[in-house]
């Protein structure tokens, strides 16, 4: 089975559906037969890439509710055990960090590419990593077992820089909006981050499914909660997910 996530670090509830995510893949028996791979998506492809105070970028958009939006996703991670200390949150374009999971899914494979993922995330949301940053990025690679010289190098250089973007068009033109997006087999997608028991059924249905002689093209919505958090740029965070405005 095959698993895309399509998320952006710069996005709380990609944090949070990435936990609730592995610990059903934990729950799952046929775990060791599931494949998962991130892809590249931007809530706001125009972020200007300089790094600026969460607080100050949430507060100009949305006032003093903004404190309140980050409230809930702070009490919501701390359930997983996960830390958001917005605090010390900085905000920055999120492109070369798709780049460099690109590169580290291409050259060490997906299971390094989601230990960086993890990382990332861990150290935007908790630990006020500027996540357009190179070398923060590399001390990220290198935390995570990589080597620092090719991650250093690749960082300087503009490769994959298109195929990045055209990515993030592809996931588009697939009907993506919001993230996280899990999409299994390349059929059911499931939008937001669910509750582990619920990644868990999917996993289920989808081993049904697949087993059958034709499994139909069809979008499983697993549905969403009601908790929500404002995202970077025009995207809203509701509903578990973070949802980029349709034009």
């Amino acid at each position: 089975m095959k698993v895309e996530i399509y998320s952006d670090i710069a996005c709380p509830w990609c944090y949070v559906g990435k936990t609730r995510f592995e610990q059903a893949l934990a729950a799952y028996p046929q775990a060791d037969q599931v494949e998962v791979v991130y892809r590249p998506f931007q809530l706001d492809p125009g972020a200007p890439e300089e790094p600026l105070p969460h607080r100050e970028v949430l507060a100009a958009k949305y006032g003093p509710q903004s404190v309140r939006m980050d409230a809930r996703i702070t009490e919501l991670g701390a359930a997983e055990n996960l830390v958001f200390d917005f605090d010390t949150v900085v905000e920055n374009n999120s492109l070369l960090a798709h780049r460099l999971l690109r590169y580290v899914l291409d050259t060490y494979g997906s299971e390094a590419q989601a230990r960086l993922k993890g990382r990332l995330l861990a150290a935007h949301f908790g630990e006020g990593m500027d996540i357009g940053d190179r070398a923060q990025l590399a001390d990220a690679a290198v935390a995570v077992g990589l080597d620092r010289d090719p991650i250093t190098e690749f960082l300087n250089g503009d490769e994959l820089h298109d195929e990045v973007l055209d990515e993030i068009e592809v996931a588009r033109a697939r009907g993506v909006t919001a993230v996280p997006t899990f999409v299994f087999e390349g059929q059911w997608a499931v939008q937001g981050g669910q509750e582990a028991d619920t990644f868990l059924r999917v996993f289920e249905q989808v081993a049904r499914e697949t087993a059958g002689a034709a499994p139909a093209a069809a979008s499983q919505d697993a549905g969403t909660g009601q908790a929500g958090q404002a995202g970077q740029g025009g995207a809203a965070c509701e509903g578990d997910a973070c949802e980029v405005p349709r034009d």
